[in-house]
């Protein structure tokens, strides 16, 4: 399969779970693709200021890898800075989220696996 980026769904987030800002989501997977494993393989895009809101998990985890940019990223009441070539991971039944805090757009790849027998 070869999936060329004009192709690819592609959502424009308003305020993404309870955040700040307009969110870029490029799907790089379908659902239906991931076989019952996951539900979410894209990069997602937050300009400088623009946040994803803090979020639970429940039934699975998410991974984020960052690609550029730089933020703060938030599991539970814990705040950590992330940069490019950083992987953060939230587990099942914690919540997470993310906010730009440098001046370029944060870009980074969103994998959301299921922890059970899929969904």
């Amino acid at each position: 399969m070869l999936r060329h980026r004009e192709d690819m769904k592609t959502y424009l987030m308003e305020n993404m779970r309870g955040g700040q800002g307009t969110v870029e989501v490029v799907h790089l997977l379908n659902p239906e693709e991931m076989l019952g494993k996951g539900r979410l393989f894209a990069e997602n895009i937050v300009p400088p200021g623009a946040s994803i809101g803090l979020h639970p998990h429940s039934g699975d985890i998410e991974a984020y890898y960052f690609l550029e940019g730089s933020g703060m990223y938030q599991n539970n009441e814990e705040f950590y800075p992330v940069k490019a070539g950083d992987l953060t991971v939230v587990d099942d039944q914690n919540q997470h989220g993310i906010t730009n805090t440098g001046d370029i757009p944060l870009r980074f790849i969103a994998l959301i696996l299921y922890t059970g027998e899929g969904k």
